[in-house]
C-alpha cells in the first residue's frame, strides 16, 4: 500500500509487466500481477509463486484480490498448490485467499487468525517447508501489526541461520517495488516499521520480492533508503508540527501537516500519508513523555 515517495530500482529497469500472466523472477519465484492497478496498489498486486526448479507443486503467496480470472490464471501456474500465505490480511493480498482455498484445497496460515483456512498460523522463526524449498517466517510489523515477510532460504543447511545469506525476501508491503508504503495507524505502529526496517537492512543483497511493483536488489541497501526516507520525513512532521503549533496555538491535525510535508505526492495518495503522519506523530509524543 503505497504513500508515494523514493525507493530502489526494478532490477530489470522496467515495471510494465502483463496481467494474469505468469514471470519468471528467480529460480524460485515467479509472479502473477493481479488487474488491480490504483495509486495505493501501484500496478497491482503481486501475487507470488514459490518451487524449486522441476517440482510440480507451488507455494502461493498473496492471492490477491476476490477475482475468478486472477485465481484462476494463478491455479494454473502454479500446478498444485501446497500451501498458502499471507503477508499481512489487507484486501488487496487476502481477499482472494477464501477462494483459492476452496479451488484448491490448500490450507491459507498467515498470523491473523481471522484469515486461516484449513491449516495453522504461522508465527516469528516459522520454517515452510513445501514444493522443494523452505521459506522462514520473519515478523516484521510496521505497516499493519500482522505483516510478515518471507525469506526463501540458500540451499545450504549450514547456512540457513544466517540472514545474510537468504536468497530473496518477500516483503508484501513493509517494502514495495517503487515508492514508499503507508504505516497504517493506529494497526501500523512506526517504532516497529523502523525495526522492522533495520531487521530487513540484514539481509544484503538478496532480491525483494515485493507486494506491489518490481522487483529490487540488494534488501540491505533498499532498506536501508527507507530507513533514510523515514527519519527525512520524521524530521519534516516534526518541523511542521513547531511551526504550525506556534502559529494556530491549538491542536495541529494529521491533515494540516500532510498538505505542508507532503505537497510534492499525488493528492490521490493523501489519505494514507495522513495515517503514516498519525502514526509519526504518536512515535513523536511517545518519545517525548
Amino acid at each position: 500500500m503505497s504513500e508515494g515517495g523514493a525507493a530502489g530500482a526494478a532490477t530489470d529497469g522496467s515495471d510494465q509487466f502483463a496481467y494474469e500472466t505468469p514471470r519468471q523472477v528467480t529460480d524460485l519465484a515467479s509472479v502473477v500481477l493481479a488487474r488491480n492497478p490504483h495509486p495505493m496498489t501501484l500496478e497491482g498486486t503481486n501475487t507470488w509463486i514459490l518451487r524449486a526448479p522441476g517440482e510440480s507443486s507451488a507455494i502461493v503467496v498473496d492471492p490477491g484480490p476476490e477475482e475468478e480470472q486472477h485465481l484462476a490464471a494463478v491455479q494454473a501456474a502454479a500446478g498444485r498448490v501446497a500451501v498458502i500465505l499471507l503477508t499481512h490480511g489487507h484486501i488487496d493480498h487476502s481477499a482472494g485467499a477464501r477462494r483459492l482455498h476452496e479451488m484448491t484445497g490448500a490450507a491459507v496460515r498467515c498470523l491473523d487468525p481471522a484469515f486461516r483456512f484449513g491449516g495453522s498460523g504461522l508465527q516469528e522463526g516459522d520454517v515452510v517447508a513445501a514444493a522443494g524449498i523452505e521459506v522462514r517466517v520473519w515478523g516484521t510489523p510496521g505497516h499493519t501489526s500482522d505483516s510478515l515477510s518471507f525469506l526463501l532460504e540458500p540451499g545450504s543447511p549450514a547456512a540457513r541461520d544466517t540472514p545474510s545469506a537468504a536468497a530473496a525476501v518477500l516483503t508484501g508491503d513493509t517494502i514495495l517495488g517503487r515508492g514508499t508504503t503507508v504505516v497504517a495507524y493506529p494497526d501500523g505502529d512506526l517504532g516497529q516499521y523502523l525495526t522492522s526496517l533495520r531487521r530487513l537492512e540484514q539481509l544484503g543483497p538478496a532480491t525483494v520480492l515485493p507486494g506491489h511493483g518490481p522487483e529490487l536488489a540488494e534488501a540491505g541497501v533498499v532498506a536501508g533508503m527507507y530507513l533514510a526516507h523515514r527519519q527525512a520525513r520524521l524530521g519534516q512532521v516534526d518541523a511542521a508540527l513547531s511551526e504550525l503549533t506556534a502559529v494556530a496555538g491549538s491542536p495541529v491535525t494529521a491533515r494540516q501537516i500532510v498538505e505542508r510535508v507532503y505537497r510534492d505526492v499525488d493528492q490521490a495518495l493523501w489519505p494514507a500519508a495522513e495515517l503514516s503522519v498519525e502514526a509519526q506523530l504518536h512515535y513523536l509524543r511517545a518519545g517525548r513523555d
